[in-house]
């Protein structure tokens, strides 16, 4: 592991540090609407990395490593406002707010929850546990499993009383932690998924690996479904080269190759760089299997 690897990290790790505690102390409000919130943490980390990715080639040098992800209530991940998006934050919400920031391609995968009334507290700290519990139980030769059960454990200690009846709090089996590649958020060369339930994957952590662990606490069944609408895409690593019929979807994966290479990115930034009327671009490039949609995920 060289010391530009670390350095990389380390300057991505610590401009998100920065993003994340603006974004708490001025951005996250009731009353904030969540393209002002997503617009604001997404310029604060092209400000803070000196790449505003509005020049070809710009963006993967330095920048966004990751959409952020505004998931209120039931949703659990990768809810980014799309164009013409009104949706306002209540005091009474609880919302996951998660973005990557990259050096280089080498991509810090953070998430912080944030609740306004202090009834949820048991939620968010339940969740804050359960990660540092994954953290430290973390390390070379330890098995997937083994991590997930420790996390489960702290995770389900704890309970929640909402309106007179308790719920207790559960570790959503369906979602996990992930190895992270350069440029590539999910997986690398050998990617890994990090349970965060007991039972299951006896896969053992090895050395150079890049992890991030991701613990999911849910009131409800404990389990994720996808729902169809998409915000965020990541052009597939590797993929084969298959003809594109039409010349919009040319142009737009031509872009998008130019532009993120695998980076994840949201339909925001599609807009950013005047692009118009690309979901027909989009729909074409889909079935081809070129690009991967993430889409919305609710309990």
């Amino acid at each position: 592991m060289n010391n530009d690897f670390l350095t990389e990290y380390r300057q991505a790790a610590e401009i998100h540090r920065q993003v994340r505690q603006y974004a708490q102390k001025e951005l996250i409000k009731p009353g904030a609407t969540l393209t002002d919130i997503a617009e604001g943490i997404e310029d604060g980390v092209r400000h803070l990395t000196g790449h505003m990715g509005l020049e070809e080639g710009d963006s993967l040098v330095a920048g966004m490593g990751f959409p952020t992800g505004l998931n209120i209530n039931h949703c659990a991940a990768h809810y980014s406002p799309n164009a013409g998006n009104k949706v306002v934050l209540q005091h009474g919400d609880v919302m996951k707010v998660d973005f990557g920031v990259h050096i280089n391609g080498r991509i810090v995968d953070s998430a912080f929850t944030v609740a306004f009334d202090p009834v949820f507290d048991p939620l968010l700290t339940a969740v804050k546990e359960a990660t540092n519990t994954g953290i430290k139980e973390a390390g070379i030769d330890v098995r997937m499993s083994d991590i997930g059960a420790a996390i489960q454990e702290t995770m389900e200690s704890y309970e929640l009383e909402l309106n007179g009846t308790s719920y207790p709090i559960k570790a959503i089996r369906n979602l996990n932690g992930h190895t992270i590649g350069q440029y590539e958020i999910h997986g690398g060369v050998n990617g890994k998924s990090v349970p965060i339930v007991k039972g299951g994957d006896q896969t053992k952590m090895e050395e150079g690996e890049t992890y991030a662990i991701e613990t999911f606490g849910s009131t409800g069944k404990g389990y994720v479904r996808d729902d169809m609408e998409t915000s965020h895409y990541a052009k597939v690593p590797n993929a084969p080269s298959v003809p594109l019929r039409l010349s919009s979807a040319k142009n737009l994966y031509s872009l998008i190759n130019k532009n993120f290479g695998t980076l994840p990115f949201c339909r925001r930034y599609l807009d950013r760089l005047g692009q118009e009327k690309y979901l027909l671009g989009v729909g074409s490039i889909l079935p081809k299997h070129l690009l991967h949609p993430l889409t919305f995920m609710y309990s």
